[in-house]
């Protein structure tokens, strides 16, 4: 296998991937946007849920340890006299951490003598006046004034804080009228846990209806999608040229909708095509018609016309001078409209399908050789074609378009034509080429046109317009291709390519009515 014969084969394989994904895209875009807007609201319920349940955990909490604090200052802390030793500080701190909260105290004032003492209730890794953030102590130590909506002068402070990952709450407060002032450290880690709980089960939750809204769109896609393949496989059987397939229409839907306008676009295509199968039947009919009709008179008249011929050659001068002209113009025209009939005996044939091979192991060298010799164009025409180069075809037929094709070259080319034979990767290339001023490029594309020839000016030419499209529809029926090109050099190149091993589709018979022909047929291509 050639590196470019691998390039294509994945090539392939990789647009049989993207097909397959194309094909999902729309199922995949559902699920995708199901599991956004699943994820976008589970997020944001467990978003708003936890802060809701944060903030009602902590205010509780926090509260209850406040509440608590601040009685224990009015009941014990006021109780200690304006300038309390340090013994009484810390008597008085273990009596406040011993209540239902359980929360660590310091208590700082001064002793008679004017030092600063301090007295703590001990735990949480021995709490003291550092630990407490500078900002609380300037606001507890703060003299609030006092006015008719603010009777003290001294209030409560607090602050969350983080030591370590583990959250404490922190608070602070002044006895009225002096003395000690207090501070409370209270671990916040039982609530931690509670919420950090809370978070997993939301995070779970939140899973499952992420899983749950994929499931729901999986299936949400299948019941959405399930009609637009059927939709899609039956416009490609539609495509396929299988008119009679209908869609299953139910429901009200927009999808039913669709589905009626498939059908009955559908049955307005069948029918449409069966108008134009039945016209063009008709026409073909008519050709064949004709042309069989055409045949018995023109076999008296050409009986006629070889005769006439006859004494136009002859030396005794049968045929007035005087109406000679004549005469060869009937001879002309009627050789040409006999052409005209068989080749279109010939079209008809192919476009009704009648058209068959009798497929035999020739050696091309030979047949080419043989079509040139009953021609006798030998003089006129290069044959570069080594012999031993054999394949399976209909000797008949490849005589038909070798006719066609170095006919053509011959009279609207230039001598001398050449003609070169190759076998290349298991086919037969035939190159006929002329060293003419060439095809037209706005010509080219019309070459292989039925009836059509280059040269407005010459309607009435020769030719029947028909030869080259015959020599093509022979090609195809090979299962090979005719190219029209110009040469680098000058002069029109026609490359004929015929598999060795025979056409796809071959057969056994010959037409079952009619009868073909083999006359070298030309068309003017130029």
């Amino acid at each position: 296998m050639t590196t470019e014969q691998g390039g294509l084969r994945g090539w392939a394989a990789d647009r049989k991937v993207f097909s397959r994904l194309r094909f999902t895209s729309l199922r995949l875009r559902l699920v995708v946007v199901f599991g956004l807007v699943a994820l976008t609201a589970a997020v944001s319920a467990s978003g708003i849920a936890y802060w809701l349940n944060r903030e009602a955990v902590l205010t509780r909490a926090q509260d209850a340890v406040l509440r608590d604090f601040e009685q224990e200052m009015r009941s014990r802390a006021g109780a200690l006299p304006e300038h309390p030793s340090q013994d009484d500080l810390q008597r008085t701190a273990g009596l406040m951490a011993g209540g239902s909260q359980h929360f660590t105290v310091l208590l700082v004032a001064e002793d008679p003598a004017g030092k600063t003492v301090y007295g703590g209730s001990g735990g949480l890794n021995g709490f003291e006046l550092g630990d407490v953030p500078k900002s609380l102590r300037t606001a507890v130590n703060r003299k609030q004034p006092q006015s008719s909506a603010n009777g003290a002068e001294y209030h409560l402070y607090w602050q969350r804080v983080v030591d370590d990952g583990t959250p404490y709450l922190v608070a602070g407060t002044r006895v009225i009228g002096g003395g000690a002032t207090g501070y409370m450290l209270k671990s916040l880690e039982p609530e931690a846990k509670d919420l950090n709980s809370l978070a997993w089960s939301l995070g779970i939750a939140t899973g499952l209806a992420l899983i749950g809204s994929a499931l729901l769109a999986q299936a949400a896609a299948t019941t959405v999608l399930k009609p637009v393949h059927r939709l899609g496989v039956a416009a490609r059987r539609l495509g396929e040229g299988r008119l009679d397939t209908r869609l299953r229409v139910s429901g009200t839907d927009e999808l039913a909708d669709l589905s009626r306008t498939f059908n009955n676009a559908a049955e307005a295509l069948e029918k449409r095509v069966a108008e134009m199968a039945s016209r063009d039947d008709a026409s073909r009919r008519f050709v064949a018609d004709m042309s069989h009709e055409l045949r018995t008179p023109l076999t008296a008249i050409t009986a006629v016309t070889e005769v006439l011929e006859e004494e136009l050659d002859s030396e005794a001068g049968g045929i007035d001078p005087m109406i000679e002209p004549a005469v060869r113009l009937v001879v002309s025209e009627t050789r040409r409209l006999n052409d005209l009939v068989e080749n279109l005996m010939e079209v008809t044939r192919f476009d009704a399908g009648t058209a068959r091979l009798v497929l035999d192991d020739v050696d091309v060298a030979d047949l080419i050789t043989a079509c040139i010799d009953a021609r006798a164009w030998l003089d006129a025409v290069e044959l570069d074609a080594e012999r031993g180069i054999h394949a399976q075809l209909d000797p008949r037929r490849l005589d038909v378009i070798l006719a066609n094709l170095i006919g053509n070259a011959l009279k609207h080319g230039g001598s001398p034509v050449r003609v070169a034979v190759r076998a290349a990767s298991d086919e037969v290339v035939i190159e006929v080429r002329d060293h003419g001023p060439g095809i037209p490029e706005d010509v080219l594309p019309h070459v292989f046109d039925r009836f059509y020839k280059a040269s407005a000016s010459r309607p009435r030419s020769e030719g029947s317009g028909l030869g080259l499209s015959i020599a093509l529809e022979n090609a195809h029926i090979h299962g090979g291709e005719i190219t029209a090109a110009n040469s680098p050099d000058g002069g029109a190149v026609f490359t004929l390519r015929l598999p060795q091993d025979g056409a796809e589709a071959e057969a056994e018979a010959e037409e079952p009515t009619g009868r073909e022909t083999g006359q070298d047929t030309k068309g003017d291509a130029s």
